[in-house]
């Protein structure tokens, strides 16, 4: 497999010219498995095996679709698959939110919030324990292969697996690939916020799952109108998407989760 070859780190910060150079060059990932090939951000041409870091540990964090410290509040209608749950606040703190646009559970630790609710204080506290964890986890591996790309900015961009780090804010300001295979595992750390804009798309190819791709976002993660993205979202701050953006993945947030009228679907294990 191309990962059994060293993987050189980009430390340099690559500006904008050379961004569009690199994806003027690109081959276009298709879907014909491990032997399609895709030019890299890193201008090097790879195979879609390429596994990249461990996947971080989810425990029972990973029963969730959204997962809250602080409170989901609502503006409906919004589709949610999957169960949600917030600890250690009350059931109250979830607002807004009709029964019947989940399917699945709504767990809390009290006998407060919707209707439908399960009441599992225990459950909810090892989730949330969880979360931390795997938080803690995603943020602290060592090593990664490619830091301060593109100066935060991966717009545009085609990403093999592999561990990316950021000092500051990330931002999706065009649509961004994801190019590897159903095993390969991508890990994102953040030490700022990550913003992507309206309308744009995170982008799975060549196989790629959500459930492998971990977002470690130590700031507010921001969507805009209509956004799409993939992914897990490992957040320190709030998770707060805009109308209509829509997830393939799970909110795992240690503050709030503010939803307006959005689609949230767990990702295929």
């Amino acid at each position: 497999m191309y990962y059994s070859q060293a993987v050189p780190k980009v430390t340099a910060r690559l500006g904008a010219a050379a961004f569009a150079a690199l994806l003027s060059a690109a081959c276009s990932p298709d879907s014909n498995g491990p032997t399609s090939r895709a030019l890299f951000a890193d201008g090097q041409a790879g195979d879609a095996s390429a596994l990249g870091p461990a996947p971080v540990v989810l425990g029972t964090a990973g029963e969730f679709v959204i997962l809250s410290a602080s409170g989901i509040t609502n503006v409906p209608p919004s589709v949610i698959t999957g169960n949600i749950g917030t600890s250690p606040i009350t059931g109250a703190a979830i607002t807004g939110l009709d029964c019947a646009e989940v399917t699945g559970n709504v767990y809390t630790v009290d006998a407060a919030g919707p209707a439908c609710r399960v009441v599992d204080a225990p459950g909810l506290t090892r989730a949330v324990l969880d979360m931390g964890a795997a938080y803690l986890d995603a943020a602290g591996r060592p090593n990664p292969d490619y830091t301060e790309l593109g100066d935060g900015s991966i717009g545009g961009l085609t990403l093999r697996p592999g561990l990316y780090k950021w000092s500051g804010v990330v931002t999706i300001p065009t649509d961004v690939t994801l190019a590897g295979g159903p095993n390969d595992v991508w890990i994102f750390q953040m030490a700022g916020g990550l913003t992507q804009a309206a309308a744009t798309r995170v982008i799975l190819a060549n196989g790629a799952r959500a459930k492998n791709i971990f977002w470690q976002v130590a700031g507010v993660a921001s969507f805009g109108a209509g956004a799409h993205f993939e992914g897990v979202i490992l957040g320190a701050t709030g998770i707060t998407p805009v109308t209509g953006a829509t997830f393939n993945g799970r909110l795992l947030a240690q503050t709030a989760v503010t939803l307006q009228s959005n689609t949230v679907i767990q990702p295929a294990r």
